[in-house]
């Protein structure tokens, strides 16, 4: 009886396209956490958004402040954005890079736009990923936005 022994090269060559797969499937769940938030938020359905956050352990920065942690950030949403389609705006993120950092952590980079009426708000966000009983759920979110600057009508003479 012979046996197989399987050199480090060989071993490494055999495992590399499972663990190609494993990263495969976990960034697809991450970027799938960022889908259903921004299909909630188009939807008016704020908890929803918030449900791809820690709760209550996330922290929030946003215009160089750090926000009132999961609930303040909800209230503020619900308060600033709520009531109405045109006062909520369509969101869309888009241009997002998932790095894998370890087995339960990963930080997605990514851009943002907000259209609400006239005014158009565009960013980035960078966010800190963390596996937590079998999700991923952001840990740590920093936003970078600004207003785009509405199209000018021409002078007219």
């Amino acid at each position: 009886m012979r046996k197989l022994i399987i050199g480090a090269p060989l071993l490494i060559g055999l495992l590399a396209p499972a663990q190609s797969a494993s990263r495969r499937a976990e960034r697809a769940a991450i970027l799938q956490v960022v889908h259903r938030m921004e299909a909630a938020w188009n939807r008016g359905d704020f908890r929803g958004y918030m449900a791809g956050f820690s709760n209550p352990g996330v922290v929030f920065v946003s215009g160089g402040k750090f926000q009132a942690g999961w609930q303040g950030t909800l209230d503020h949403y619900i308060r600033d954005y709520g009531g109405s389609a045109e006062r909520r705006g369509k969101l869309h993120f888009y241009n997002m890079r998932v790095d894998l950092l370890a087995p339960d952590a990963a930080m997605l980079i990514g851009q943002y736009r907000l259209v609400r009426g006239s005014r158009i708000t565009e960013g980035v966000n960078t966010r800190l990923f963390r596996k937590l009983r079998g999700r991923w759920l952001i840990t740590v979110n920093h936003v970078s936005a600004y207003d785009v600057a509405p199209p000018t009508e021409p002078a007219t003479q």
